[in-house]
């Protein structure tokens, strides 16, 4: 009998069990895949070569959307720090008559910078604010305890500027406004440099040498931490007044100020309070309103100018993770039309026992979707590990997104049909007799 000789026919180790040929169109599911892990295993080595692709492509994907999203949380860890309803007057840079973008770093071009005396005319005249501020900084060595400090930030602000950064006192109190006005030497701390400093010592009521001069310590900010380049904790505020008078000379001189900050009272104030800086500080230098050489941005403002730079990064990468999972689906169809190949008296010995087209292209479909399931769940691992390590690594800061996982296994059984369908619909068209006879 035909069917009696195709039994007894030598198949060598391509050959699956002898009942995973028995009434294939009538296989169960749980069938269905143990023959297909059976046709994945018939060659460890080159199963696991294959799936190195996957494996790569869906680590990239969560490892990059970790990367990204730990760029975005770093930006909006910078943007809170800045305060709530903060608003930013910048001057313009110039060149030659043309004007720039806004100013406040080095560089050719003249910087149209403001006065300390706009900085209060601003906050006698503005209305629904909660305050008016600047940050005016100075580094200078410092003495205090037993420690001396090279190169300190010290930072000149106005009364308000703790309502204006949402800061907070520690220890002491904040200096006053009238305090300011008439340049009184008082100092506040950061909380790290009153620890450097006085160690388990009180500090309120020492003497701190700045520079030249002596500042009695009223205060101790609370913990700020880092946030972007700056540590807000080794940081001293002092009176702008003082800056003014005693470090005028420092940086760019004088009573000059580069950036002014004004807090609004609620969100829905923003819009109104930037209409009224332009018109105030416009009228007050005699220029047009609709082109004033100054800038007034908003803490939204910087979020979009940075998303949009975030996006741009996070679609690089999503190419690049698109990129490695497209290999490793090349992978995946080479090694199922070299497996068609190989298998091919075993695909005739099926048909001749009743198997047909579609339930051979579902078998070896659902070969090449077994690879790709292997390689994203490994995948998942590699890439979960892989984010906390180049998180504590790779000097960037990385947050796990818990949405890239489902995505990328998903992006990974995708792959595993899309690029198994060819080699399967190819076996399942193999003519039964052409394929018995193939040695």
């Amino acid at each position: 009998m035909l069917q009696d000789s195709i039994r007894s026919a030598p198949l060598g180790r391509q050959t699956l069990e002898d009942e995973s040929f028995k009434d294939l169109h009538g296989m169960t599911p749980s069938n269905s895949f143990r023959v297909a892990w059976e046709g994945v295993m018939l060659n460890k080595l080159r199963s696991f070569l294959t799936t190195l692709g996957i494996i790569i492509g869906v680590a990239a994907v969560i490892i990059m959307l970790a990367v990204s999203a730990g760029a975005e949380a770093e930006i909006e860890d910078q943007i809170s720090g800045l305060g709530a309803n903060l608003i930013m007057v910048t001057p313009f840079r110039s060149f030659g008559g043309v004007r720039g973008g806004p100013g406040g770093g080095g560089g050719p071009g003249n910087i149209t910078t403001f006065t300390y005396d706009e900085v209060l005319f601003l906050s006698q005249n503005l209305q629904n604010v909660s305050g008016v501020s600047l940050e005016q900084s100075t580094s200078q060595n410092v003495k205090g305890g037993a420690s001396t400090m090279t190169g300190v930030s010290i930072v000149g602000v106005t009364a308000d500027f703790l309502e204006v950064r949402d800061y907070e006192v520690a220890q002491g109190r904040f200096f006053t406004a009238a305090e300011n006005d008439a340049t009184q030497r008082v100092a506040i701390l950061g909380a790290g440099i009153a620890e450097d400093m006085f160690d388990t010592t009180n500090p309120i009521g020492q003497q701190v040498r700045i520079g030249s001069s002596r500042f009695t310590v009223i205060g101790v900010m609370a913990e700020q931490g880092v946030v972007g380049a700056t540590d807000n904790d080794g940081r001293i505020y002092i009176p702008a007044s003082v800056v003014f008078k005693k470090f005028g000379g420092t940086g760019f001189g004088g009573n000059r100020v580069r950036m002014i900050l004004v807090k609004a009272e609620g969100g829905d104030a923003l819009e109104g309070v930037m209409a009224q800086i332009t018109a105030l500080l416009a009228g007050r230098r005699n220029i047009d309103p609709a082109e004033p050489n100054f800038g007034v941005r908003t803490q939204q403002d910087i979020v979009d100018a940075r998303s949009s730079t975030t996006a741009a990064f996070r679609s690089l990468l999503a190419w690049v993770a698109a990129v490695s999972l497209v290999v490793g689906g090349i992978g995946i169809m080479n090694i199922m039309l070299v497996s068609v190949t190989e298998r091919t008296r075993e695909i005739g010995l099926r048909q001749a026992l009743g198997a047909r087209p579609r339930d051979v292209q579902r078998q070896f479909l659902l070969e090449a979707v077994m690879l790709s399931l292997v390689g994203g769940l490994a995948g998942l691992i590699v890439g979960v590990g892989g984010s906390f390590v180049f998180g504590e690594l790779g000097g960037m800061r990385t947050e796990l997104v818990p949405l890239s996982l489902p995505l990328a296994f998903g992006a990974s059984a995708a792959v595993g049909i899309f690029f198994g369908y060819y080699p399967a619909t190819q076996a399942a068209q193999l003519d039964p007799i052409v394929a018995l006879r193939r040695e």
